[in-house]
């Protein structure tokens, strides 16, 4: 009887042997002459600007905002909508009650990990990130039940100082 079960378990034990050899040997590291595939990388999307960040974001670019643009990045999992204008601090502070925001703006820095990164750069402007006295809040649409913006899964909300009397906005949506 021993005999009969050990025919019948050694071409099995073999097989399995043969199976994960097989399943490693996948997983090896390529070897050093041949190219290896990189993840996609970020690009810029062709004729998209400001109207398209704006229609996403579902806001609309107050009358008399001045120094308008938007851009939209697309990743390789998402697209990420950039807008930003100079417009007035009441007009801002509307704006952002708008986008009904996790806590009120604060001033301090914006965290180096931005969605925007350094998108803002992009379009001629100096990153929030790297402004001094920009006050910073961000927005959850999904998290408050905005159903305006169901859609969006987060948003940064940079307001930063400009000679005068006057406001830079920037938004980062995805």
């Amino acid at each position: 009887m021993k005999r009969r079960l050990t025919a019948r378990v050694l071409p099995l034990v073999s097989a399995a042997a043969l199976a994960v050899g097989l399943a490693l040997g996948g997983c090896t590291s390529a070897p050093s002459d041949r190219t290896t595939r990189t993840a996609p990388s970020s690009s810029w999307e062709k004729d998209a600007g400001a109207p398209e960040a704006a229609a996403f974001m579902r806001i609309q670019i107050p009358e008399g905002a001045t120094e308008v643009s938007g851009a939209v990045r697309v990743q390789p999992q998402e697209k990420v909508y950039l807008l930003s204008f100079v417009t007035s601090e009441r007009t801002a502070k509307t704006i952002t009650e708008d986008l009904r925001p996790d806590s009120p703006l604060a001033v301090g820095s914006p965290s180096a990990s931005s969605l925007s990164g350094d998108g803002f750069r992009h379009l001629g402007l100096t990153p929030p990130q790297e402004l001094t006295s920009v006050r910073t809040t961000s927005a959850c649409p999904p998290c408050v039940d905005d159903s305006r913006r169901r859609h969006i899964q987060g948003i940064e909300i940079h307001i930063g100082e400009v000679p005068g009397e006057r406001v830079r906005v920037y938004l980062t949506a995805y």
